[in-house]
């Protein structure tokens, strides 16, 4: 709308929206509106107790972060660009937030619903300290991993990831690394660590020219990597070994890969799109705290999300 904001305010219900009629009454009532007169439309309403949700994965809605902390407004993010940007903006964030007495929590940002982030947080405030992270979190690779079979070649097994929703709208954010780059990155940090997404080292297992180019060129060449992953495949399960693509801080390093494990490790048994991490601390030195279970789906994310507000509520 370019800043309608008077019509913005006109057509917000402060009462809540019937979701069973909503698509009817946006194309009634809807004003279309970009993100900066969202921002000042929000702002504008001096709601108290305000809280912005925000389940996208667009750079450009993370950056009203800034300005809705700074006006009393708290923050729920699925969204992991902001938490996973440059160290100084995140640390602002943390800050304003704190300052003006507002929460700014992001715990969907990794594990979808699992309790993580609130997990190092409690250790971390009561004491504790975060000695090393290892864990396997991208749900859509875990996934990928688990239904590889001679059945189910590795092209098809990405494709059935993206339809189940496991993935990011394009996969290769997942096959690339650069979504557990962010989710370790963001841990590190809760964990007290300042480091940032160029200091994890990172080793892909698929050719670095197939996240060149248009996604749908990527989708026509991946077949042609299904024989040699099933060749390794056949040898791993002969071995009794499984792949999981695990995420690493451990003394200042820290590193995503794919990697092979036996029966005997940990991440061995992890069915579907699980998650696992394995938080080794000063007072779970010897033996690790474990946080399992989904960590990928609308309605887990959902729940954390929701979790999340009713935190910022004190319910």
């Amino acid at each position: 709308c370019g800043g309608d904001i008077e019509q913005f305010l006109e057509t917000f219900d402060s009462g809540g929206i019937d979701l069973s009629t909503y698509r009817e009454r946006m194309a009634r009532e809807g004003v279309s509106v970009d993100t900066a007169g969202l921002r000042d439309g929000i702002i504008g309403m001096s709601l108290p107790n305000g809280v912005f949700v925000d389940c996208t994965a667009n750079e450009t809605v993370a950056g009203l972060y800034e300005d809705f902390l700074s006006n009393g407004i708290s923050v729920v993010a699925a969204n992991k660009c902001a938490a996973s940007s440059d160290y100084d903006r995140y640390r602002s964030l943390k800050s304003i937030a704190r300052n003006k007495g507002v929460k700014f929590l992001f715990e969907t940002n990794v594990g979808a619903g699992l309790p993580v982030i609130s997990t190092i947080n409690a250790l971390k405030n009561s004491g504790d300290c975060i000695e090393k992270i290892e864990a396997v979190m991208s749900g859509s690779l875990n996934y990928i991993f688990n239904v590889l079979s001679s059945e189910i070649p590795f092209s098809r097994a990405v494709r059935m990831a993206e339809e189940a929703g496991y993935s990011e709208p394009d996969p290769r954010v997942d096959l690339s690394g650069t979504d557990v780059v962010r989710k370790l990155v963001i841990l590190s940090r809760e964990a007290g660590c300042k480091v940032s997404q160029e200091d994890v080292e990172k080793r892909l297992f698929i050719p670095k020219d197939f996240f060149e180019g248009s996604l749908e060129e990527f989708w026509q060449r991946l077949p042609s990597l299904d024989a040699g992953f099933e060749e390794q495949r056949k040898a791993l399960a002969s071995e009794g070994k499984r792949w999981r693509f695990v995420a690493r801080m451990d003394k200042g390093h820290y590193g995503v890969a794919l990697e092979t494990v036996g029966e005997e490790h940990p991440l061995y048994h992890l069915d579907g799109s699980n998650n696992i991490f394995l938080l080794t601390t000063e007072r779970y030195r010897q033996y690790p705290m474990i946080i399992k279970g989904y960590g990928a789906g609308a309605d887990v994310t959902a729940a954390g999300v929701f979790s999340d507000i009713l935190n910022i509520a004190n319910i």
